[in-house]
């Protein structure tokens, strides 16, 4: 018996094949090779065709299946992450009826500014935990102002998950988790926003019924298992966003676990067992995969919207124009050989739309202290990590701010947590403890539609987790570091 896990990233779809007693991959595969286009017609836009994140669930699927047959035609259980805070709207019939609006799509910042002066701040933040912000129903509510006849035509409101555990199974549905994150779930009634709906006034039967993250969600229609090449069988488990999916992947899921990921954007994510918020609405809180009203497990997020898109320029810059791309591990490499500080070079790494770490301002990508007669491109590579390691620092110190404890540290052996260099900045920085662990979104997506169809459970889970590498800060670079970011923070725009 094996498990599928589904990562429906804005980047590329992958997806993870689980071996059911061990609870290791079997195997991976992604499409597309190469990042999936993001539509912007405008500034600070971002949109993508829902239909193509099928199509390459389909063409990875086809592909796991190809190198795993054997081990492809014993899955028994399918879980799902995806990328968070996004709407897709589609007719009766699940097409969808315009580009889905993503998560890192500005255009709503000030329809949620409103929201929350309106609704009033102790309201937002007691029953919502969060500002409406730049959130999935704020986006909703651009359509309905802004294509009122887009807004008609829409007989479902879906986050990018849901939309495909539709397209899956035939069932319409959310959970309480994903509610919470399109800020559609009134924590203090345990029931959906129906408050904020009202003042938006939504049609309320847009909106799928929630239940839990963990549990069964739908089988796998048989047109569907024909199409992914599975066998007779195959239901759903579990779905969740991919933060709160990338936390419990890494085994966060009480207080005192901390959550990093640096992947395409750059993530700390701790647990709260309080209705917890962050009272200028820098950082957010979720409804985590495990909570429930008489189990309380907040997810508090502080989210960089650019890690892995600033990394990614910065890589094609130093190509010079055409050259070959520098593969990561040489980037790396170039980056070692500069000293912490790189001469007094600052990165600011954000130069992908709205922050909300910075109370939803968008003041852009910029290196500060470019000295032409000093600098090298590997000044430029060492300012880049640097940078992105401030940024999530700074997130850090929000959540020490209200008060949530930050005993250990987690973090996926992939992307920029893949280089050492990178991982000790990060500790030097934060001056914490770093567990690397062996796993990532779509493992845990795996693993986790298995516990939702009673196929294993939760302890089976955790006791496999077990840390390939323990990082520790260096005193002496902790205290330079404290320095230089006191530096960096003191020339951060926040207006």
């Amino acid at each position: 018996m094996n498990f599928l896990g589904i990562d429906i990233g804005s980047s590329s779809i992958k997806v993870a094949l689980v071996q059911g007693n061990t609870l290791e991959a079997i195997g991976y595969a992604q499409s597309p090779g190469t990042e999936m286009e993001i539509i912007a017609h405008r500034a600070g836009w971002a949109e993508q065709e829902p239909k193509t994140w099928w199509n390459h669930l389909v063409l990875a699927c086809i592909q796991l299946k190809a190198s795993y047959p054997t081990e492809y035609s014993k899955i028994a259980s399918v879980g799902i992450t995806y990328q968070m805070h996004g709407l897709v709207l589609t007719d009766e019939n699940l097409e969808p009826i315009r580009p889905s609006i993503i998560w890192c799509d500005s255009r709503a910042v000030s329809i949620g500014d409103q929201a929350f002066k309106e609704l009033g701040k102790e309201n937002c933040l007691s029953r919502f935990l969060n500002s409406p912000g730049n959130f999935t129903a704020s986006k909703l509510k651009w359509v309905k102002d802004n294509e009122p006849s887009v807004y008609e035509r829409a007989k479902h409101a879906f986050l990018p998950g849901d939309y495909i555990a539709a397209r899956l199974t035939g069932e319409i549905g959310t959970t309480f988790s994903g509610l919470s994150e399109g800020i559609l779930w009134d924590f203090i009634n345990d029931k959906p926003a129906n408050s904020l709906m009202t003042y938006f006034d939504f049609d309320h039967n847009l909106f799928p019924k929630p239940h839990e993250s963990f549990c069964f969600q739908g089988a796998i229609k048989n047109n569907v298992l024909a199409e992914l090449g599975l066998p007779p069988g195959v239901q759903l488990g579990y779905r969740a966003g991919d933060q709160p999916n990338n936390a419990f992947a890494l085994g966060v899921m009480d207080p005192g676990q901390i959550g990093a990921n640096a992947g395409t954007s750059g993530v700390i994510y701790g647990i709260s067992n309080q209705l917890t918020a962050d009272p200028l609405s820098r950082i957010n809180s979720f409804a985590h995969v495990n909570h429930t009203p008489d189990h309380i497990r907040i997810g508090v997020l502080a989210c960089l919207n650019g890690t892995g898109n600033f990394y990614s320029w910065v890589r094609k810059l130093i190509a010079s124009g055409g050259a070959q791309l520098p593969d990561y591990q040489y980037m790396n490499d170039m980056a070692a050989t500069i000293h912490p500080g790189c001469d007094h070079l600052k990165a600011y790494p954000f130069g992908n739309g709205a922050e909300r770490l910075l109370n939803n301002h968008n003041p852009g990508g910029s290196f500060s202290g470019l000295n032409f007669n000093v600098h090298t491109p590997a000044h430029l590579i060492r300012a880049t990590q640097e940078g992105i390691v401030f940024a999530l620092n700074y997130g850090f110190e929000i959540m020490k701010e209200i008060k949530i404890e930050t005993q250990t540290v987690r973090a996926g052996n992939a992307n920029l947590f893949l280089s050492p260099l990178f991982r000790q900045i990060f500790v030097d920085v934060t001056q914490s403890e770093l567990q690397l662990v062996d796993s990532n979104g779509s493992l845990g997506a795996a693993v986790g539609g298995a516990i939702g169809l009673g196929k294993i459970k939760h302890s089976d889970w955790q006791s496999s987790l077990k840390p390939m590498a323990n990082i520790s800060p260096d005193t002496k670079r902790s205290a330079w570091y404290a320095d230089l970011y006191k530096g960096w923070k003191s020339k951060l725009d926040l207006n």
